[in-house]
């Protein structure tokens, strides 16, 4: 059986779709090409109109999915051309959707999570096998569906004499905490905003769809004031097992907070969310693992070099690295970890942690569309 998945990733960040071809066998996870592709603008918008309410939800949504999917294949095709890989040789897809509202335990006690997909139209585009719906079924068993990742992170970065920690920090922030020693060996939940309140500040005042290197918010400073307001929100003090997403960290919450501050500066409103983000994030790590001498960090945040500089001072003897250093790219990470899942998936190996999501037990995710 092949042991070559595509795993493809569009994240809260909505910057667009990471792709790679990862090859699993003899027991090794190895990346053989990664290609990304921009969300055109248009659907980049639609994405963002639609993680709030709005007229003919339904309609947009599947139109949206469709949209999103014909880039998933753009991705996909242009991994297999590059690597000449025929798509019968790739034993699965794993295409997480883009997540649009995320309510778990919420309303009826169960709640739910939904990502935009059409992953049986991926599959007719691509002539693959499509694993999709991974956080459903967590959902389902009472957990947060949410985050993911953390048992990738410990088959990938885990170390079994070391206790570390790996920090994803995209739209929203994640942390995962690998202690050997612990009974709980894998600790993992969201943070708190990432790159999302940004991301979104900086397009507004500069045109910008990013802070590049964080230039811009290292140009301005922090107020007190604002940072302090910001972090009173109650997510932040809830304990684990939590995770959130745009239906909290968005434009309008930041508005809210913003209404007493109107005479700041819009890069000292972009310095203070990068603070935002570095404080929420060490303190996320001081709590949990606060004897944590290494924290791997991954997604675009990493590529911002004053939000890495801010990490850094927060968290004195931690040393802060990107992912690169540990062989795996930041912008590579998730897609990497959704091929990973969906080998769990075709394998009918469990890939959910009842101590990350707060589950009932370990869950097989995700449903195959079979091409």
């Amino acid at each position: 059986m092949s042991e070559l998945y595509i795993g493809l990733m569009s994240g809260t960040s909505l910057d667009g779709v990471d792709g790679v071809l990862a090859d699993f066998a003899n027991g090794q996870m190895r990346v053989v090409h990664h290609s990304n592709a921009p969300f055109p603008p248009d659907l980049r918008a639609e994405l963002l109109a639609l993680n709030r309410d709005g007229p003919n939800e339904l309609h947009r949504s599947a139109l949206a999915g469709n949209a999103l999917v014909r880039s998933y294949s753009g991705v996909v095709q242009a991994l297999l051309a590059h690597t000449l890989t025929p798509a019968h040789a790739v034993r699965a897809i794993g295409a997480h959707g883009q997540t649009v509202r995320h309510r778990p335990q919420e309303f009826d006690g169960t709640g739910y999570t939904l990502q935009l997909n059409q992953p049986a139209l991926l599959a007719e585009l691509c002539g693959i096998d499509v694993v999709a719906d991974f956080r459903s079924r967590d959902v389902a068993a009472g957990g947060q569906g949410a985050p993911l990742v953390p048992p990738f992170h410990q088959a990938f970065f885990g170390r079994p004499d070391a206790t570390q920690a790996v920090l994803n920090i995209g739209g929203i922030s994640n942390i995962t905490v690998l202690d050997p020693a612990s009974d709980t060996p894998v600790l993992g939940f969201d943070c708190g905003p990432g790159n999302a309140l940004m991301d979104g500040w900086c397009h507004t005042h500069t045109g910008q769809a990013f802070d590049d290197a964080g230039h811009w918010a290292a140009s301005g400073k922090v107020d007190p004031g604002l940072l302090a307001t910001l972090l009173s929100e109650p997510f932040f003090a809830k304990p684990p097992p939590k995770s959130t997403g745009r239906d909290l960290f968005n434009a309008d919450w930041l508005a809210h907070h913003l209404r007493v501050f109107e005479n700041l500066r819009a890069q000292d409103v972009q310095a203070t969310l990068t603070e935002l983000t570095a404080q929420s994030c060490a303190q996320a790590l001081h709590t949990t693992a606060p004897a944590c001498r290494t924290l791997v960090v991954c997604g675009g945040g990493a590529l911002n070099t004053h939000l890495m500089q801010r990490l850094t001072h927060h968290l004195p003897g931690c040393q802060v690295l990107s992912s690169q250093a540990r062989g795996l790219p930041p912008l590579q990470v998730e897609a990497t970890a959704f091929a990973w899942l969906a080998r769990q998936t075709c394998l009918r190996q469990t890939a959910s942690l009842p101590k990350v999501t707060g589950a009932q037990g370990a869950r097989i995710l995700g449903a195959i569309y079979p091409a």
